[in-house]
């Protein structure tokens, strides 16, 4: 039995090793500061290593370090903001460039169609995709990408994330789709423009 305890470990602390890649990535995309994202994500293997028989097999083993991990990053965000490093949530004035893209029938304009993005599997599966995603969250400005990732990669819903960031609703949703727009341009120039055909979407959030 002890021998079988050490070997379980062992394998355990090998997936560590083996995802801490992934996960310092990911904390980077949502703190903006690699010193804190190496530091939260040594917090959270340490947290993996010491509550390990906790772990009851009801998901795979790395997505409950990531799940460890998402509750660090959140603590980490809020000291952030508690220590003045986030910057004002301010109207960057592009409404209008937004709805531009919009006919008043809420289609998307001809020329603002988003690319077919072929495969989804296929397309997320692919490494590239998410060199480019990476590289297209880190050209986001700080707050919109910290929204986005609130949202998206961390699952906070929209009343949560008012409350950790002091936004009110509309904006929050008006960050979101803005980065979503952002997010979709710069894939499209990094990567759909070499993977995939261009035939346009016809309606609007699709």
């Amino acid at each position: 039995m002890a021998a079988e305890t050490t070997q379980n470990t062992h394998a355990r602390m090998q997936r560590l090793a083996a995802v801490r890649p992934r996960l310092v990535s990911f904390a980077r995309l949502q703190l903006r500061e690699p010193a804190l994202a190496e530091d939260t994500v040594q917090e959270a293997l340490a947290t993996a290593i010491e509550k390990d028989d906790d772990f009851a097999g009801r998901s795979g083993y790395e997505t409950w370090v990531f799940g460890i991990l998402k509750y660090k990053i959140l603590d980490a965000l809020r000291a952030q903001r508690r220590q003045g490093k986030w910057q004002p949530f301010v109207d960057d004035g592009d409404n209008e460039a937004i709805d531009r893209q919009f006919q008043q029938s809420g289609h998307w304009q001809v020329a603002a169609r988003p690319s077919d993005w072929g495969d989804p599997e296929a397309t997320f599966a692919n490494e590239h995709f998410w060199q480019v995603f990476d590289a297209c969250m880190i050209a986001l400005p700080d707050n919109i990408a910290r929204v986005f990732s609130l949202r998206e990669l961390m699952g906070l819903s929209t009343a949560d994330i008012c409350k950790e960031t002091g936004l009110k609703e509309n904006n929050c949703w008006v960050i979101l789709h803005r980065a979503r727009l952002r997010l979709r341009a710069c894939i499209e120039r990094g990567y759909l423009s070499e993977h995939a055909p261009q035939h346009g979407l016809s309606e609007r959030g699709k």
